[in-house]
């Protein structure tokens, strides 16, 4: 078998260096919350896929949906025979998607994908209004249109441009570094009146809980506002869920928290726990909008990925899922809290449910520390456990473990984080 290094060489001269890895290391198997590289070293992963895997690696109510797809049929392209697992999803998420509205849903194959089919329709539903309002900090995707919605340049939009115009960004709310929800609602007052006319602006887009972006949490007021100013001109209101959706949060969506009904979520991610399907759902007056064969694509909706989406939902409507979310998610925040005194890099432990990050900042200072969050990743690896950064200015430790997780293996993972986190100051 080769081993690491020899990979190393292979991949370096076969795949584009555009194309990031974090690990020098290579998976040979994983299950649950660990992962096995190819020489046999063990990993606890705290990254899952990127959010991919809140049911875990090889989660066997997954494994046998897709292996009793896999006996029938892979494709037919739902556009040209359709088939259950489509019809049957779209269903069970219209019942379960937050607000009263009568639901539908269409899906898709990448988180990117399911956020421009979401600007397709809200464009079409209003006539063709051009602008779009998006927010600093924000993540949406890699295609052209949804870097240009993201608010993060490096590495994202780095010399790809030029981007689609009429795209505009406003400040995110965040206590920690300065900006109130009253300071991002007049930026986006202002923006009315010196950038586009709110009657131009057909959609505003929101991650409830950002991504990239930091794992910053929207407070309730702010979402229940955007809520309010998006009717009073007409502007449909979308909610990004790819990363906070299907459990993350302690809920199935993340908006549920708000007591607030979008016009249209964007899912994809742990909605097949790792195969490739994203989806919108939406009010079935917004959703209608287009003419019959604007939406699709040749692998929209996949059947094998549906299946995956069928038995994912089976897990959620369990309940135990949703639970334990909160649960990890409360235990790895009072550990990083009581960590404070003996780590004064730790300047904020915040999330929803199981979504849940620990900013670093230099003692004593509002001044992010990159280089201190980056050992500490480093030091973590080398002692067996995979982390994430994020943010703005890469100080913030992110969480994605499979919510499946095993208590024990949980501990390991906090014990080992706390250590290097001592070890890297």
């Amino acid at each position: 078998m080769a081993t690491n290094s020899d990979l190393q060489k292979r991949k370096d001269a076969a795949v584009p260096k555009g194309v990031g890895v974090l690990c020098k290391f290579f998976a040979d198997k994983a299950k649950n919350a660990e992962v096995w590289d190819v020489e046999g070293n063990r990993y606890i992963d705290f990254a899952g896929g990127i959010g991919v895997l809140n049911n875990g690696h090889l989660n066997p109510t997954v494994q046998a949906a897709v292996e009793a797809q896999l006996q029938r049929f892979t494709h037919t392209c739902f556009s040209i025979i359709p088939y259950e697992h489509y019809v049957r999803a779209a269903e069970r998420i219209n019942k379960l998607a937050p607000g009263p509205s009568p639901k539908k849903t269409a899906f898709f194959s990448t988180g990117a994908e399911a956020v421009e089919n979401a600007i397709k329709i809200a464009r079409f539903h209003t006539g063709g209004r051009p602008g779009i309002v998006a927010f600093a900090a924000s993540f949406h995707g890699r295609t052209n249109m949804t870097m240009a919605l993201t608010g993060k340049v490096a590495p994202y939009k780095l010399g790809f441009g030029p981007f689609p115009s009429d795209v505009y960004h406003v400040p995110y709310p965040n206590e920690l570094h300065g900006v109130s929800v009253q300071d991002s609602l007049d930026a986006l007052n202002t923006l009315f009146k010196t950038a586009i006319e709110p009657t131009r602006v057909g959609v505003l887009i929101l991650e409830i809980v950002q991504g990239e972006g930091g794992f910053n949490v929207a407070p309730k007021e702010f979402v229940q506002a955007l809520r309010k100013i998006c009717d009073q001109h007409g502007i449909v209101y979308v909610h990004d869920e790819v990363q906070s959706g299907f459990g993350r949060t302690g809920k199935l969506f993340a908006t549920e928290y708000y007591d607030v009904e979008p016009d249209i979520i964007a899912m994809a991610k742990s909605m097949g726990n790792g195969y490739p399907i994203s989806g919108i759902v939406g009010k079935a007056s917004i959703m209608d909008s287009p003419n019959a064969g604007g939406l699709g694509g040749t692998y929209a909706g996949s059947p094998v990925g549906l299946a995956a989406v069928n038995a994912v939902l089976d897990i959620m409507e369990e309940g135990g899922i949703l639970k334990r979310s909160c649960m990890l998610g409360d235990k790895f925040k009072a550990r990083m809290e009581a960590l404070k005194k003996d780590v004064p890099y730790i300047a904020q432990v915040r999330g929803l449910g199981s979504m849940v990050a620990v900013e670093l900042m230099k003692p004593g200072t509002k001044e992010a520390a990159p280089e201190y969050t980056k050992k500490v990743q480093e030091i973590a690896m080398s002692k067996g456990l995979l982390i994430l950064t994020c943010g703005t200015y890469y100080n913030v430790i992110r969480n994605l473990y499979p919510i499946t997780i095993e208590d024990k293996t949980f501990e390991e993972a906090m014990s080992i984080l706390e250590s290097a986190m001592k070890e890297a100051m």
